[in-house]
């Protein structure tokens, strides 16, 4: 992979910021920041400066229009808005993590009303994008990453060209499949631990001394034990990032056990309510108390972070609005291991169906030969 190399000063033409997911607001006003007149759009209105009316008016007003949104629809939504109103003097950058196809698509409505385009995926959460930090992968033809350079240095510390449109994308999802599982790991090994009666403390100072030690796990294992799973990168993104892994893995006769089982895990945060948690909130599961027999629910009573704020509507990872998680996997790829039924009330014989049903799932499990 081609690393960028800096360039002078950043010119100061108009940027547009479509998204005010975490990033999208983290970055608006880090450019800001910056010295750049930063004009923004959002579905939602939001009383933040400079809001304009539509992506027509962002249009109108910037040369550069950076994109932020959650998912494939709304890429694709988004410029199909701004298309009628593009022309060759306008680059498009956009940061949604989506399907390589999908950021394709995107660009063939771009570059069709004559403007340019550039991938621009990223990684990097809330405090990087505040900072000014994140890690671009890009790709789009040469003049057009020669010309975005600029405003892409103005909010990270490293650009890295991969090659065509939907390369870097493809580049994304394979990175997130890796963070996806590390945390998910990490999530059954403090299981473990706190079951054998070892503080988790020391699972932390082993992990620093430890070769598969991350800059992932240095971030969210002191979260996780804390049980603080404030979003930097939400459960929702994440699981429609594992569903894209696997859905290009059943177009390519690929097996992806463990993305298909991080997958899982996150769905079942997501039904219980925490979609707009922290993607390590997959630890909520696992760390109990010493004492709880089976997984059981959290209440409001048992757990501060059950959903009684108010919603965040994005994720770290560029989202914008709230996007129904994707099903086109096919309803048995969505169903988690463990799937318990929504009544109220409870009760010992509902416990004890729940816990034959799961006993019943691990016996099937293990009689086929996936165990």
């Amino acid at each position: 992979m081609e690393r960028l190399a800096s360039t002078s000063d950043p010119t100061h033409k108009n940027i547009g910021v479509i998204g005010l997911g975490i990033i999208g607001r983290a970055m608006a006003a880090h450019l800001r920041r910056k010295g750049f007149s930063v004009y923004v759009w959002n579905r939602s209105p939001r009383p933040v400066p400079n809001f304009v009316g539509s992506p027509a008016e962002l249009a109108s007003l910037c040369d550069y229009i950076q994109i932020f949104v959650s998912d494939d629809e709304a890429l694709l939504q988004t410029v199909e808005q701004l298309s009628a109103d593009l022309a060759p003097r306008h680059i498009v950058l956009a940061h949604s993590t989506v399907a390589p196809d999908s950021m394709r698509a995107a660009a063939e409505i771009v570059e069709g009303r004559g403007a340019r385009f550039v991938e621009a995926s990223f990684t990097g959460s809330k405090a990087a994008a505040e900072k000014g930090e994140l890690v671009y992968y890009v790709g789009g033809t040469d003049a057009a990453l020669r010309e975005a350079r600029p405003i892409l240095e103005a909010s990270s510390k490293e650009i890295i060209k991969i090659g065509a449109v939907g390369q870097a994308s493809a580049i994304k999802i394979a990175t997130n499949m890796i963070t996806a599982a590390s945390v998910q790991a990490a999530a059954e090994a403090l299981a473990l631990v706190q079951a054998l009666g070892v503080p988790l403390e020391k699972f932390l100072e082993a992990m620093r001394a430890n070769a598969s030690h991350s800059t992932t796990l240095a971030m969210k294992l002191p979260k996780m034990l804390e049980r603080d799973f404030d979003p930097h990168f939400s459960v929702k993104h994440m699981q429609k990032d594992m569903q894209i892994a696997s859905q290009i893995a059943l177009s390519h006769y690929l097996d992806l056990g463990v993305t298909a089982a991080a997958r899982d895990q996150l769905l079942e945060q997501m039904q219980w309510g925490y979609a707009e948690d922290d993607y390590s909130s997959v630890a909520r599961k696992y760390l109990q108390e010493p004492a709880a027999a089976f997984y059981q629910p959290p209440t409001d009573e048992q757990d501060g972070e059950a959903s009684s704020g108010p919603a965040i509507t994005d994720s770290a990872e560029s989202e914008t609005e709230r996007v129904e998680p994707q099903n086109a996997g096919g309803a048995d790829s969505q169903q988690p291991l463990f799937s318990f039924g929504t009544a109220a009330g409870g009760g010992a014989n509902e416990t004890t169906q729940l816990r034959r049903g799961f006993l019943k799932q691990l016996l099937s499990r293990f009689s086929s030969g996936q165990e």
